[in-house]
């Protein structure tokens, strides 16, 4: 874990290119004790752990699917349901976290993988059981930021810095054509890009990473500044960072101020989650 020293930032975006709905904005300043934070997200190796010891099945087990994204499935694979607005998930029956990519695959060979089809409940569980906890939104974006302030990456505001990849995301024609030009498909083992400035990887790109919080659009506007725990009510829970299925094009989400919100319960194959422990 990477210790976070106690201290104040810049939170949120104005960015004129984010997500209206989305709640980015406006920028405020907040003030944090210090923390301790996963160097990098939860593996699978570490997730199995977890499972040996406790027996722990998560939701997408016991629903018996989860969402796969299509272009990670055979070409001869059976059609199954798409999601109506974003065709390009797939339900896919006997996909989880052993088998990310549907029953066919597994994860034998992504030790150093981030788990996916995880859900908020599930990685609630796991940090308990780490004797840890989800990070607040406003911990995970600051130690996502690295020690940067009002910067769009966590390297900086440039998207290929030097022309080089620094994270995971989609290239190409997005959802037909993926370039590969930063090495990856999929999720990406961990520790595959420099880490930040506080020694994090992989804080945006690769995988949707679960906080603690609540999500609601408007409610930083009031929100108290110091240790800042989100609103107190809320279907929805705050989701950061992006992953490997983000292009400009139509999620330019992969920064570190983005934000969406899912339901505790559900689970993809592109969200997974680190965790945080009181310093």
């Amino acid at each position: 874990m990477v210790l976070v020293p106690a201290g104040s930032f810049w939170m949120g975006s104005i960015d004129a290119l984010a997500y209206p709905d989305d709640g980015e904005g406006p920028e405020v300043e907040v003030t944090l004790d210090a923390y301790w934070i996963d160097a990098c997200t939860v593996t699978n190796a570490e997730f199995a752990a977890f499972v040996a010891e406790t027996g722990y099945i998560t939701e997408a087990e016991r629903f018996g699917w989860s969402f796969v994204f299509a272009g990670l499935l055979p070409d001869d694979f059976e059609p199954t349901q798409a999601v109506a607005q974003a065709p390009w998930w797939r339900r896919v029956d006997g996909s989880d976290w052993r088998r990310p990519d549907g029953p066919h695959s597994s994860v034998d060979d992504r030790a150093h993988h981030p788990v996916v089809h995880v859900s908020w409940n599930d990685a609630v569980a796991y940090a308990t059981w780490a004797r840890k906890r989800l990070p607040t939104e406003a911990e995970w974006e600051r130690a996502a930021r690295g020690g940067l302030e009002r910067k769009v990456f966590p390297w900086g505001n440039e998207l290929e810095p030097g022309g080089g990849h620094a994270m995971n995301v989609w290239q190409g024609d997005f959802p037909h054509a993926n370039t590969l030009g930063d090495g990856f498909l999929g999720t990406a083992p961990v520790r595959s890009f420099q880490p930040n400035g506080l020694g994090l990887y992989e804080t945006t790109g690769n995988v949707w990473e679960w906080t603690a919080d609540r999500f609601h659009p408007t409610f930083r506007q009031r929100d108290r500044r110091r240790n800042p725990t989100g609103p107190p009510r809320g279907e929805g829970k705050v989701q950061k960072g992006g992953s490997y299925l983000c292009h400009h094009s139509y999620c330019r989400r992969y920064r570190v101020a983005a934000r969406q919100s899912s339901t505790p319960d559900s689970s993809s194959g592109n969200v997974g989650f680190r965790c945080v422990r009181d310093a």
